[in-house]
């Protein structure tokens, strides 16, 4: 995608529009969830995405992770 930083506007109902390079980048669509999270005095806008698109997202991660004796 990229990185670069588009300003937007909040509209007077609290709305902001996302910039059509942004959209088009992470393939958002109209009606599409999206999530708001306030984070370190910002906020975060993140795509919510199907269950299903998810899976198999961590093939191939490292488990080999060392453990509490009491975990094992």
């Amino acid at each position: 995608m990229g990185s670069y930083m588009e300003p937007v506007r909040l509209s007077s109902k609290y709305q902001v529009v996302i910039p059509r390079r942004v959209r088009e980048a992470l393939h958002l669509r109209p009606g599409q969830i999206i999530h708001v999270l306030p984070y370190q005095n910002r906020i975060e806008l993140i795509p919510a995405r199907p269950v299903r698109k998810l899976r198999g997202f961590l093939k191939g991660i490292d488990t080999a992770v060392p453990r509490d004796a009491d975990r094992v």
